[in-house]
């Protein structure tokens, strides 16, 4: 249970209000599930004041809906009042599994829509709401957040228009570039890490583990991720070591530069365990490739861990990969979608975010900080204390 000596002295900045859409239908239930629980065994020191009417609830879901015409227009419903409502928005923007028709045709939806759909539920609030706080675990166009020649900023112009509409705050998780957030200097923007999650994930689904600097190294898959993993190996107490993309900037293959080689930078890694911290898996190809580079230098085990599991060319090439012994395990969170198929492979850990999520929606509406929740380095502490006291 969150810090209850914070939240019992504190009265919340207006009655709280879940709003996810459907994109995010099962994340947001879970996150519904541990604030209805919390709140119900609290006991508040203002419980008997007005403010706090609503503080216990069955349900903190706010009942919303974005439905669509034939043409595959669309607009946002909210069928209740949220006059004076704290409201979370939650959508992910990845979610391609959803579909809707145009003139009898199926779409899925693509990032875009659910960009819109956002939107459409901001306005739908008209100003009502007492405060409006986005969260979009993958921060929308965010590999699109500088310009490097006649290129629109895709992303700086959605921040920008979120805040417009009246959004008081965007809470994402391990933005491609967290310097984005200049963008809109006078708002709130958190960028949260999951790495408390990602080490709790390998304590349950890897027994025997032993995190060390003799045993385990962390890697990083380019310099663009090196604060990512110098961070964890701060935390964990090892060793750490990138790869240095090598592209030919000459062509663009699917919009980006193609990959020459990759170079090594770090110190011995034989028999060493390896995990491989980055902030996506797309089509997996650069975490493959890096791993087989690893065990060219005769890595021990490779556990890929990612904050966002795309896999937008499907599982195949990791299924080779775990057979061929190139990975041993693969690490994402649910903050996106994920198939069926991903949740059934023995070498896939899930690590769930949505007792996280809610620790961070409880305590803003408490309006206390949730500094202790953005570094979570006690936390992994005393995991790693427990895990290998257990060991013994």
């Amino acid at each position: 249970m969150p810090n209850d000596e914070l939240m019992l002295n504190s009265i919340p900045v207006g009655d709280l209000g879940l709003v996810p859409l459907k994109s995010c239908t099962e994340l947001g239930k879970k996150v519904d599930d541990y604030l209805v629980s919390w709140r119900s065994n609290r006991v508040h020191n203002h419980e008997s004041t007005m403010e706090l009417s609503k503080y216990k609830s069955d349900s903190y879901i706010v009942d919303a809906e974005v439905p669509r015409f034939g043409t595959g227009e669309a607009k946002g419903v909210l069928k209740q009042s949220i006059r004076g409502y704290d409201l979370y928005i939650m959508v992910d923007v990845t979610n391609y599994s959803l579909t809707y028709k145009v003139c009898g045709n199926i779409n899925h939806m693509s990032p875009d829509d659910h960009y819109q759909d956002l939107k459409r539920i901001i306005a739908a609030a008209e100003g009502k709401a007492k405060r409006i706080t986005a969260i979009i675990p993958f921060l929308y166009e965010g590999r699109q957040h500088k310009r490097s020649d006649r290129e629109s900023l895709d992303c700086a112009l959605a921040l920008q228009e979120l805040i417009g509409m009246g959004v008081d705050s965007i809470i994402t998780f391990d933005a491609h570039d967290p310097r984005v957030q200049n963008a809109i200097p006078l708002s709130g923007f958190e960028t949260v890490t999951p790495a408390y999650q990602f080490i709790k994930g390998i304590c349950r689904d890897v027994k025997d583990i032993t995190f060390d600097a003799d045993h385990l190294m962390i890697i990083s898959p380019d310099e663009g991720g090196t604060n990512r993993a110098v961070y964890l190996a701060n935390v964990l107490g090892v060793d750490m070591g990138m790869f240095y993309k090598r592209r030919d900037y000459s062509k663009i293959v699917d919009g980006r530069n193609p990959i020459v080689a990759h170079e090594f930078l770090g110190s011995n890694l034989e028999n060493k365990d390896v995990i491989i911290v980055d902030d996506m898996i797309s089509s997996g190809e650069s975490m493959i490739d890096v791993a087989r580079e690893l065990k060219k230098r005769n890595a021990g085990r490779i556990i890929a861990v990612s904050t966002f599991g795309l896999f937008t060319n499907g599982l195949e090439k990791f299924d080779k990969a775990v057979e061929e012994g190139l990975i041993f395990k693969v690490a994402t969170t649910n903050l996106t979608y994920q198939t069926p198929e991903l949740l059934s492979r023995d070498w896939y850990i899930n690590c769930d975010m949505s007792k996280y999520i809610a620790y961070i929606i409880d305590t803003l509406n408490h309006d206390n900080t949730i500094s202790s929740l953005l570094n979570p380095y006690d936390r992994i502490q005393r995991l790693i204390a427990k895990y290998m006291a257990d060991q013994k």
